[in-house]
């Protein structure tokens, strides 16, 4: 006859074996699900959601936010999400086409929310620029301060579906925002080594701005904010004699972009071209930019090392 102890004993077992047999499925029921726009924010999101939450990205490393196309399965992902985040600043043309046809009853939340915006008539320096999304240029999160908002946004939102993670979720973002101050220090110290004269250079497309409002490092581009707008052949023109007429010497080539206008920039004027750099997208995860954070030092480390040459 079966002790009370041993019964007991073998009934835990048994509870402990089914356990894990369940489905990984079934075992991560409880996370809460959700939905990033592009890579570099389904980073962020999972900097603070951690283990309490699954992300899906939909435009994956090297994808170029601006030109997606979203599939049937994009519509099923959102339709399962508790919540969608999006870069916001009219960077996703598409999504509120997904949302809408999707079905989903998820909070959208655009992470770009309370930032002030670079428009056309503001760079951070005077100048005037044209682009693409409406009056304001979305590539926010190239000011490492900007990101800062972006995950206090983001950590509000996951405390908001998931109360009972608030606390997982204010120390996993309070980490991720020292890491992020550790970053911005590193960046400007990286700037400050740079010759004021030599702070100058010439990009892709014109993503670079609001590092240029933080950092104090000149972008030129022949295309405009978004990738879908081509670059005329006065434009090209303009650039070629600029480059000429102030010596810049470093043309850098972006993971979303295609290189071989920028080669033809670069035969045309002497200038160097340097290793590639990331804007939109991040690399994969055995690349040099798997990460926010590493993508931020590996373009600020390209950058310096042409130009402190």
């Amino acid at each position: 006859m079966l002790t009370r102890r041993a019964a007991f004993s073998l009934l835990a077992g048994g509870l402990t074996l089914a356990a894990s047999s369940l489905p990984a499925a079934a075992q991560n029921a409880e996370k809460l699900k959700v939905v990033a726009t592009f890579s570099i924010l389904g980073d962020m999101v999972r900097n603070v959601g951690g283990e309490r939450v699954e992300v899906t990205t939909l435009v994956g490393p090297n994808g170029d936010a601006h030109v997606y196309s979203p599939t049937p399965a994009d519509g099923r992902r959102l339709s399962e999400a508790k919540v969608v985040f999006t870069n916001g600043l009219k960077f996703e043309g598409w999504i509120d086409r997904l949302v809408k046809s999707s079905g989903t009853k998820a909070v959208t939340i655009e992470a770009a929310q309370g930032i002030k915006p670079l428009s056309g008539e503001d760079d951070g320096h005077g100048k005037e620029r044209d682009h693409g999304h409406g009056g304001a240029d979305p590539h926010a999160w190239q000011s490492i301060g900007n990101a800062k908002i972006y995950v206090a946004n983001i950590r509000d939102a996951l405390i908001a579906a998931d109360a009972t993670g608030k606390a997982a979720y204010e120390a996993n973002a309070a980490s991720y925002l020292a890491q992020l101050d550790a970053l911005d220090a590193e960046v400007k110290s990286l700037v400050a080594k740079i010759p004021p004269e030599r702070r100058k250079l010439i990009t892709s497309h014109d993503a670079f701005r609001y590092f240029e409002a933080a950092y104090g490092i000149d972008f030129v581009s022949p295309q405009g904010v978004s990738t879908e707008s081509e670059a005329s052949a006065r434009d090209v023109a303009r650039i070629i004699q600029q480059i000429r007429r102030e010596k810049i010497t470093a043309v850098f080539v972006e993971n979303v972009s295609d290189a071989r206008l920028m080669e033809r920039i670069a035969k045309e004027t002497g200038a160097r071209i340097g290793e590639r750099v990331y804007s939109d997208a991040l690399s994969d995860e055995n690349g040099p930019a798997a990460t926010y954070i590493d993508m931020m030092r590996h373009n600020i480390r390209a950058f310096s090392a042409a130009l402190s040459r």
